[in-house]
Parts: structure tokens; sequence; C-alpha cells
């Protein structure tokens, strides 16, 4: 998808909100970003996260052993020395070079600003925040996941945020999943059809957008409507103005240097509906195209 979106694009930045590292290898990470970042030099960004993204049968058959996330650190680590060339002298794959590495077509071998993809650490759990600040890397704060304190989860990245070679200061960003609509009832329903695709994956059944009316028709178990209720609620839904109010609050509270849309609703032209209501109430342009 990155790759299609590089050529139809020429100044967004493009990246993954994310790549679950433990279900990869990081030399293939590494080697998948690195072509994508030679393709669109300085445009892509690789968020890094550590749960399954899944549920537990699928995570086994991506990772063949159940402790697959327990050293991400060490994975994140060997992502970052494939990136840039950099291992220490001794490491085992000191000689082991992602391809493109950073320093394609730069003279003498010498990595260069801007040859790597941007790296992101992502999550809610405070191991994330402390593998991000020792880092140095900028922190993406998903609450579209979960109901997790984005407050106290910044503020504890930015206590502990150490500089590095690629960020000198904090920076963060909170996601967050919504819904806007002209009517607020549809923003309303449209919800409704994500938070019944999340049930559908927790059953072990294919994640599905359904359409509005089949969610609404849906024989609901009494467990079954308690995380309808739950999602209903996190995804922030409503008109325009609603949902931008709601993301002033989110700013207020977390600072957060970008927040991220989740674009939720069962049709492309919900989506598209959302992302022009957000941009006409900040004045950002009307029109979206592709």
């Amino acid at each position: 998808m990155l790759a299609r979106l590089i050529g139809e694009t020429t100044n967004i930045r493009l990246g993954a909100g994310g790549v679950m590292l433990p279900n990869h290898a990081p030399l293939l990470i590494a080697e998948q970003f690195g072509m994508l970042n030679a393709m669109a030099p300085g445009r892509i960004d690789l968020g890094l996260g550590r749960p399954p993204g899944t549920d537990m049968a699928t995570a086994a058959a991506l990772r063949r052993h159940k402790h697959a996330n327990d050293n991400f650190g060490e994975q994140v680590d060997e992502l970052l020395g494939f990136l840039r060339a950099d291992f220490p002298s001794g490491h085992p794959y000191q000689h082991v070079h992602a391809v493109p590495g950073p320093w394609q077509n730069v003279e003498n071998r010498v990595p260069a600003a801007g040859l790597s993809p941007e790296e992101w650490i992502l999550g809610s759990s405070t191991f994330s925040i402390h593998l991000a600040a020792e880092l140095g890397r900028p922190y993406a704060f998903a609450l579209q996941f979960g109901d997790a304190d984005a407050v106290s989860a910044l503020r504890l990245y930015r206590e502990q945020f150490q500089p590095s070679e690629v960020l000198a200061e904090p920076y963060a960003l909170v996601s967050l999943g919504v819904v806007a609509h002209d009517d607020p009832h549809e923003a309303a329903l449209q919800a409704r059809t994500a938070g019944m695709a999340m049930l559908r994956m927790f059953k072990r059944e294919s994640y599905s957008l359904l359409p509005p009316e089949e969610v609404a028709n849906y024989p609901a178990t009494l467990n079954e409507r308690h995380v309808l209720d739950v999602y209903d609620k996190r995804f922030v839904n409503g008109t325009g103005a609603t949902v931008a109010a709601a993301l002033d609050r989110l700013y207020e509270q977390t600072q957060a240097d970008e927040i991220m849309l989740v674009t939720m609703g069962s049709s492309r032209a919900v989506h598209v509906r959302t992302i022009e209501l957000i941009a006409q109430h900040y004045q950002l342009g009307v029109g979206v195209n592709s």
C-alpha cells in the first residue's frame, strides 16, 4: 500500500502505524522500509509496535512461538542497527547489510541524515513509553484501542526522554477513532459498525465493517452489547463541530504535537465526509480526492 501511495503523492509523509515487530524479522522490515525510503526519501515513517495485533491463534501462526514479544527492545535495537548500518564491532550482525542501506548513493558509504525512515514507537503501555524515551524516538499513543491515561503517558514520556541523534526534544502523537457526519445520528450508527468489527474479531470472526442496518438488527447478547457500548464511547462521533470540540479537549489535556484521526465507518464516502468536515472546521481546505 505504501509503495502504491508513493506513486500517487509528492509531498505528504507516508507511514505504517504500525508494524508489530515481533511478527517479523527485523532485517526484513529494514529492507522493506529502506526500499520505501529510497523511493520517497525523507517521507517515510515506520511505526513499531509490540502487541500481536490480532488474536492469539493468529499470533502463534505468525510468530511460531508464544514468547516473541518478550524481547521487543532487542528487536528494535536490531532493526535500528540494520537501518543505520551501525552495529558495534563484534556484533553477530556487524557484516549483515540491509539492502538498500543508508549508504546507498552516498560517497564512501557514510550514512547521512534522512536516508532512513523516521522510526516511531507505538503503544499505550509503560514499557513502550520507557523504550521511546530511552531511544529518543517519537512516541505515538493509540486511544482507539483502549482507555489508558494519555495525559499521564505523555507526561511520563516527556519526563524520561533522552535526546538522540534523530530527536533533540520529545515528540508525541495521540490517535483516536472518529466519525463526523452532517447527521449526528448517522455518525453514531457508523461508529457502531466499527465497534461491531472489533466484536467480530474478539469472536474469532473476520474483521468486517458491516452496513449500519445489519449491525442495528444484530441480536447481541448482554456481553456483546457491553462491548459495542464500550466502543460507541471510545470512537468520537457526531457533527464536525462536535468531533472538533473533542479534538480540542484532547489537545488541551495532552499538549500532543500531533493528533491523528483514525476514520471509522462502513464506506469510503463516510470516511471522506469525516475528513471534509474536520478540514472545514479548522479551515484546512474542503476537497478530498483520493
